[in-house]
């Protein structure tokens, strides 16, 4: 899972980066300091793979990953060219979801771009600069589609009618997550990796004495705004993840605890990361390896098999799998096969979440 992080200058894009990746990426209190995208990788905590390592004690032990990337902060006229320019959101097309982080703070040091906080205000700008991108990728596409066209193919007069469908949206103000597509218009959509269909996740950075109090009347904004938008919010204070950056796993638990919190931001966005994307996790152990897969939800056994290798998906036999709630009960695979928890599961099996799978296929 490929996340972009996006949001208007000192809003605590890159502090929260910083924070959630311990990637190191610059911040300051100027627009444009983060002058390349900033990329982390991130482990997905799971306690379901850190039992299996302690039950298997595997030579490796290998998460699934959480890819977050960090571009400079945008400002109004970004896809004209304004501040440092379109050029940016070229390097969040490939994610698969959208993190805007939305300034919820007020501090006298770090000034706003705009001189007042106003969530609203600043999630309609980003929001307009990912459709104005969007809409310059689509009339570039459009008008060579109508050049294709006037052969009298039918597949390049059904790319043009979805192309205008796409444009007349953009240009009325509606995100394209919004639109009723047929398989073409959704076909172009991935093809041009348009920013404004990705799922977006609203970060409503606070100030740390007002996380989990649900009194920030900016956090609220932040939410009705998300209604109309089919996003997530996750309440996050960038200084509070930077504190718990530093810590080790023991303190973290305690400091979350002091606070009043289940759990860290970062296992937030990942939470809600994997709801927007509708994923799920299915896991392999053995003396080797013990290891996490994220696959979409609703797929089968062979597809979950082609997450490891193709070939595994090709020569597909059957898949032998417990659930993990089961295996950590029984405390192993032998006592579940004992128990007929251990499940034989052919080619139409739908993978569910936490699946403990051995696969069996033909070279």
């Amino acid at each position: 899972m490929k996340i972009g992080i996006v949001g208007l200058p000192n809003v605590g894009k890159s502090t929260l980066f910083n924070a959630l990746t311990e990637a190191g990426a610059d911040a300051a209190n100027y627009p444009f300091c983060t002058i390349d995208p900033n990329i982390g990788v991130v482990p997905v905590p799971d306690e379901r793979l850190d039992w299996l390592a302690e039950k298997y004690q595997p030579e490796k032990k290998t998460p699934t990953v959480i890819e977050f990337v960090d571009i400079a902060g945008l400002v109004e006229g970004a896809s004209r060219g304004e501040g440092l320019g379109n050029k940016f959101l070229a390097h969040i097309r490939e994610v698969d979801a959208i993190a805007q982080v939305v300034r919820c703070f007020d501090d006298e040091n770090i000034t706003h771009v705009d001189g007042k906080i106003s969530p609203d205000r600043d999630i309609d700008i980003i929001n307009t600069e990912l459709m104005m991108s969007d809409l310059a990728q689509v009339e570039k596409r459009l008008e060579k589609a109508k050049k294709q066209a006037k052969s009298g193919d039918k597949v390049y007069l059904k790319e043009v009618a979805a192309l205008e469908k796409i444009a007349n949206a953009l240009e009325e103000g509606k995100n394209i997550r919004q639109l009723d597509l047929d398989e073409t218009g959704n076909r172009l959509v991935k093809e041009l990796q348009l920013l404004s269909a990705k799922p977006i996740i609203y970060l409503a950075n606070v100030n740390e004495d007002d996380i989990n109090t649900n009194q920030n009347k900016l956090v609220k904004d932040v939410k009705i705004h998300a209604e109309k938008d089919g996003a997530k919010v996750v309440e996050i204070s960038a200084k509070i993840e930077a504190d718990i950056a530093e810590l080790d796993e023991e303190e973290k638990e305690m400091f979350l605890e002091e606070l009043g919190l289940n759990d860290s931001g970062l296992d937030r966005v990942i939470k809600a990361g994997y709801e927007l994307l509708n994923l799920l996790t299915f896991l392999t152990a053995g003396e080797k390896e013990c290891r996490a897969w994220t696959v979409e939800s609703g797929s089968t056994a062979p597809q979950a098999a082609g997450r490891i290798h193709s070939d595994m998906e090709k020569g597909f036999i059957r898949a032998e799998i417990v659930s993990f709630e089961d295996l950590k009960r029984v405390g192993s695979m032998a006592q579940a096969r004992e128990e007929g928890l251990l499940r034989l599961e052919g080619k139409d099996y739908i993978m569910q979440d936490g699946d403990v799978c051995h696969f069996r296929f033909n070279v």
